[in-house]
């Protein structure tokens, strides 16, 4: 273990709106697959811990929900895993999507940061899809609304500006000894890690003829030194749209099951036999006892 006055570790609360980028960022800094990252909005419902393992310090990364105002109980939960994460942290780090223009949501964000004061940095993300004259303009509205002590412009796609940004976060971590194993990169657990695997297939297939109503229950998990069989379901909220998930004679969730496959068999080598099926539960978002299941810290089996 490294010396606690040569090595940095604390948390950091990765933060921003929806589709702002916070997964694609996290999966970068810690070189592995721990959130779940869709081409949509609120793909994150949980507060991810994914760990970034430096010579020099370990990096526990939050990587939140996307900040909304809450409708249904789903959503306020997702907000109070957000809350939670600005709570207990050492360093705040809002993402932002600086290919997108600047809206009341944007403003909200930056109202709910002034609640909270800790190091905060600024990142302008999606650097790789703007103009680059937009970028200082950009800067100095930012500069102007919040306390930012840095503002980095990157792209989580490409990496840009990545390692610098990272640098900037661990010189604003306190020191002290690792408080997970240095091979570790994340805390969340198997079932959840699956669940999540599946579910960011099921939303890249069904695209925008499904809302993002779905969950997935891990019904079961049995492993082999051969073969792990992994039982799963996917809930969605409408008889209308169990036919969407299941596509003409089942092409869709076999071809969701193809897909998923391929990432469960990097956490469960060396192969995986995965059996789909689809529930309706109505409502499922406004019902406490499912909104519940969606805690992997509560240890459900359902995500």
């Amino acid at each position: 273990m490294p010396e606690a006055e040569s090595f940095k570790c604390g948390f950091v609360a990765i933060v921003g709106r929806p589709n702002a980028g916070k997964s694609t960022l996290t999966n970068a800094w810690v070189a592995e697959k721990v959130s779940m990252v869709a081409p949509a909005p609120q793909t994150t419902r949980n507060r991810i811990l994914g760990i970034a393992n430096r010579p020099a310090a370990q990096v526990i990364l939050m990587d939140t929900p996307g900040i909304h105002k809450p409708l249904s109980r789903l959503n306020q939960q997702m907000m109070a895993f957000v809350r939670e994460a600005l709570q207990n942290r050492d360093v705040i780090l809002l993402l932002v999507d600086a290919s997108a223009s600047f809206g009341k949501g944007d403003q909200f964000v930056i109202e709910l940061l002034k609640q909270y004061r800790a190091p905060t940095l600024l990142a302008l993300n999606k650097i790789d899809r703007m103009r680059k004259t937009r970028l200082l303009p950009l800067i100095d509205r930012y500069a102007k609304l919040h306390e930012f002590e840095e503002i980095f412009p990157v792209s989580a796609l490409t990496g840009e500006g990545l390692e610098e940004l990272l640098s900037a976060v661990i010189q604003r971590l306190p020191e002290g000894h690792a408080l997970f194993p240095l091979d570790y990169y994340t805390d969340q657990p198997e079932r959840f890690l699956a669940g999540e695997m599946i579910r960011e297939k099921v939303i890249l297939n069904t695209q925008q003829e499904l809302p993002y109503s779905t969950a997935v229950l891990i019904e079961g998990i049995e492993e082999s030194e051969s073969l792990t069989r992994i039982r799963a379901t996917i809930v969605v909220e409408k008889e209308s749209q169990k036919p969407i998930v299941i596509g003409a004679e089942g092409a869709r969730i076999k071809q969701i099951g193809i897909e998923a496959r391929r990432d469960l068999e990097r956490l469960f080598p060396p192969k995986v036999f995965l059996d789909l099926h689809v529930r309706v539960e109505p409502h499922w978002r406004d019902s406490q006892a499912w909104v519940a299941t969606l805690d992997y810290r509560a240890g459900s089996a359902g995500y």
